[in-house]
């Protein structure tokens, strides 16, 4: 198949499944999506959160009925491997921005230690408060923030609380810094490395580069480039993608009749048709609980949710059998 054919001559699939993308930097999340649905013929897609155009790696997009559960990775813990810029600090908090320099000692004279940097790197672990950045997606009387500072208005920002799980420190060479860092969604690496440049003593500091690694639980060595994806026949393509339920991995696994399951699908709660080992499975989960949802043949059904009488409500069902 020629990869380059004209979208408007293409047929689209109605594909779904999970694509583990490597993102190359200085293009958005939206665009990398654009070119990963074309590469897929795709008639739908979507991402589960977005990097900055600067930052590389790891950013699942899902297909067709796979985009229903998308939203389940927007609080999972994320490891990142940065890169800092020591003494200097970024409009934008990374090297797009405009770069001043700020220390009044030169990083390399200062001679850190790596015992220093790792006293203060552990300084930052666990539950701590970070200010977002100006140049974010957060949202000031209904338009982003990074709107306002591209127009050179401030905004005030509150405190938000953040988990950092792990940081270490990878290389140490001049000015450059290498440090991994495992946290909790919403943490902003860009306003953690100026952070971790004031308190070394350096002014502050700023991302050169920006890699994810982790995403719950996916890793980068699991993920494909642009380009080995349109170097692939579609059959390997479609080989690269997960099913949707790998989304939905934490959940408890239920498997229901085929009563239940034309019920759940007519938008009807389920609670009187279930196999024994459904109900043993139900045992112990409260009101409110999402579970995963499979009929016998061990097929996806969809997420569900416990109700108030133990009975099983449909939430995000998958309304065709498809990859």
């Amino acid at each position: 198949m020629n990869s380059k054919i004209p979208q408007s001559r293409r047929i689209k699939r109605r594909i779904s499944g999970v694509l583990l993308l490597d993102k190359p930097s200085c293009i958005s999340s939206n665009q990398a999506l654009q070119i990963a649905k074309r590469i897929f013929t795709a008639c739908k897609a979507g991402h589960t959160g977005t990097l900055d155009p600067l930052a590389t790696g790891l950013l699942p997009i899902c297909f067709g009925e796979a985009t229903k559960f998308s939203s389940a990775l927007l609080g999972a813990d994320k490891t990142y491997e940065a890169t800092l810029r020591l003494g200097y600090i970024s409009t934008t908090g990374d090297a797009e921005g405009e770069i001043s320099a700020v220390a009044d000692v030169p990083p390399e004279d200062l001679k850190l230690t790596l015992t220093q940097v790792e006293t203060v790197l552990q300084s930052f672990m666990g539950v701590i408060t970070q200010i977002p950045p100006m140049y974010s997606a957060l949202k000031h009387h209904g338009k982003p923030l990074y709107t306002y500072a591209r127009e050179g208005v401030e905004i005030e920002r509150q405190p938000r609380q953040i988990s950092i799980y792990d940081l270490r420190i990878e290389a140490l060479e001049g000015a450059e810094m290498r440090i991994v860092v495992k946290c909790s969604t919403g943490t902003y690496v860009r306003t953690l490395a100026e952070d971790i440049g004031k308190a070394l003593g350096c002014g502050g500091a700023y991302l050169t580069a920006l890699r994810r690694s982790i995403l719950d639980t996916f890793d980068l060595s699991q993920a494909y480039t642009l380009d080995a994806l349109e170097a692939m026949s579609l059959t390997q393509r479609d080989s690269c993608l997960r099913s949707a339920d790998s989304l939905l991995h934490d959940l408890p696994a239920v498997t229901i009749g085929g009563a239940a399951v034309a019920a759940l699908l007519q938008g009807r709660v389920v609670g009187d048709c279930f196999p024994s080992d459904t109900l043993n499975n139900l045992i112990g989960l409260a009101d409110g609980g999402k579970i995963r949802l499979y009929d016998q043949e061990n097929h996806f059904i969809g997420l569900g949710e416990i109700t108030i009488r133990g009975e099983i409500a449909p939430k995000r069902l998958m309304m065709e059998q498809v990859l």
